[in-house]
């Protein structure tokens, strides 16, 4: 299992050896991986939730992820809505249709990317999934 940690425009991949790698990004991980973990909750999910399932595989803090989710919420990836919880109202992320087709191209995206890269890195020619 690796853990990815990132820094703005970089991802440093830690593994169960203690090595690590670091690869240069831009936002459409960051964005891909928030899509994909509100995508798993089909009533939606709160912000701190999304932090602790997002920091799961990224090192990210809450002041990073709120812009990430007012930016998906502003493009139209994501809805809100407000429920209480424990006396005080909690702030809940949900995909909207177009969210989801936007997952579906990062989903896609990613597998191109990863067949490519295994196929540089590891010399192997992988058959790509559909």
């Amino acid at each position: 299992m690796c853990y990815i940690f990132c820094n703005q425009k970089f991802i440093k991949t830690f593994h169960q050896n203690g090595g690590y790698m670091v690869f240069n990004t831009g936002t459409a991980l960051l964005d891909a991986v928030v899509l994909s973990v509100v995508a798993q909750e089909t009533e939606g999910t709160y912000g701190y939730k999304i932090t602790q399932d997002v920091r799961k595989i990224m090192e990210v803090s809450e002041s990073t992820l709120y812009p990430v989710l007012r930016r998906l919420q502003k493009d139209d990836f994501l809805e809100t809505y407000d429920m209480e919880y424990a006396g005080r109202n909690r702030r809940y992320y949900k995909l909207t249709s177009n969210g989801m087709i936007k997952l579906d191209e990062y989903r896609k995206s990613w597998i191109d990317y990863k067949h490519t890269i295994d196929e540089i890195l590891l010399g192997t020619k992988s058959q790509k999934e559909d």
